[in-house]
């Protein structure tokens, strides 16, 4: 048994808004505790057969939200793994209460004015279309906070390089099932 093997027993899942790093700090995470590595938003898009911003476009945001929730919900029915999940699944009642009982969950939470600068380099957003980044960012920060405040752990990532937030969340996880483990 090594020290990561208690971090290996339940799934993590990542939530955050979007920029904060959920996908590549995933990856990492998984990487470093040698747990499989599974992104929520690419699993729709496969369960779908189209992309995200084409089921926004054509069903709707609603319509997405259900699907995501039915594609969680079999992820987490999956043997422990790490889970990037997308920026509003956690806001879902249904959804976070499906993590809170399969899942230790995990808010990554950074600034939104970080955020803002890291979502303005890509155009793969569909709820960023023709907006300001940094004034969705605050009106979802706003939003969703209240949701994100009830995940297990929360790590502010600041602007650090990815590596150094691996080290905190393993670091966080650690402490916290320290004192929840039975």
């Amino acid at each position: 048994m090594d020290r990561y093997d208690p971090l290996r027993r339940r799934t993590i899942a990542l939530v955050g808004l979007m920029g904060v790093g959920k996908s590549s700090v995933g990856r990492r995470l998984a990487s470093a505790l040698s747990l499989p590595f599974k992104d929520a938003d690419a699993e729709v898009e496969v369960a779908a057969g189209r992309s995200i911003s084409d089921i926004f476009a054509e069903l709707g945001e609603p319509t997405f939200r259900e699907g995501e929730r039915r594609v969680i919900a079999r992820l987490l029915e999956q043997p422990p793994h790490v889970l990037a999940t997308g920026g509003g699944a956690f806001v879902n009642p249904e959804t976070r209460s499906l993590i809170k009982s399969r899942a230790v969950s995990v808010w990554l939470k950074a600034d939104v004015e970080v955020l803002a600068r890291r979502v303005a380099r890509k155009d793969t957003r569909p709820l960023l279309v023709g907006k300001d980044p940094l004034e969705v960012l605050k009106a979802q920060a706003e939003a969703r906070y209240p949701a994100y405040a009830e995940a297990d752990i929360v790590v502010e990532t600041g602007d650090a390089a990815h590596h150094v937030t691996v080290d905190q969340v393993i670091r966080a996880l650690s402490a916290f099932l320290e004192t929840h483990t039975p």
